[in-house]
């Protein structure tokens, strides 16, 4: 079975696809590139307002780390379009895989913030072969989404109770929301 084959069976993007992968020596270890391709016939999409537009020009090949497969590095190869925009101007195109500059896929920053939560982020980078920065990006992003999609809707009042546990005044407080009755 080919990466290829596997790549599409699990993480697809609509308007690419997947060309030829490569090893390469990065280091001490070896890598896998994977490249990616526009569909013929696709048009890019304004990273701006997030319509399509006719592309412009080609930038050099950018490339995003993925999840590693088997404990190998892995790597999307992509040469990002310019977009000519009626609305924003010439801007790059937005790509499925990853938000704005980040050379982190969006998967592989969701893989990373969720072990964040069950180890200790040099652990995770250490597991993972990356970067304990990179480690905080992926759970800030974690932590960012969770905000902006919180629903307090149903919180109708938080309780607040102290207890001691130390000699004198050294207290702990415990918060608990009670929700609404369905």
């Amino acid at each position: 079975m080919l990466v290829k084959s596997i790549l599409n069976r699990v993480q697809r993007h609509r308007g690419f696809v997947y060309g030829s992968s490569r090893w390469r020596e990065q280091g001490k270890s070896t890598v896998l590139d994977i490249d990616i391709r526009p569909r013929d016939g696709s048009r890019p999409i304004c990273s701006g307002c997030g319509r399509s537009a006719p592309g412009y020009d080609t930038m050099p090949a950018r490339r995003f780390e993925f999840i590693p497969l088997w404990g190998i590095a892995v790597f999307f190869v992509y040469a990002m379009r310019r977009v000519d925009c009626p609305r924003c101007g010439v801007k790059v195109e937005k790509v499925p895989w990853a938000e704005g500059k980040n050379h982190l896929t969006t998967t592989y920053a969701w893989f990373l913030a969720r072990w964040a939560r069950r180890l200790s982020w040099k652990e995770v980078g250490e597991a993972f072969q990356t970067s304990w920065d990179n480690v905080f990006r992926s759970v800030k992003m974690a932590v960012a989404w969770g905000l902006a999609h919180r629903d307090l809707e149903s919180v109708t009042a938080i309780g607040i109770d102290e207890i001691a546990w130390k000699k004198g005044h050294k207290y702990a407080s415990s918060a608990e929301s009670v929700g609404r009755e369905q």
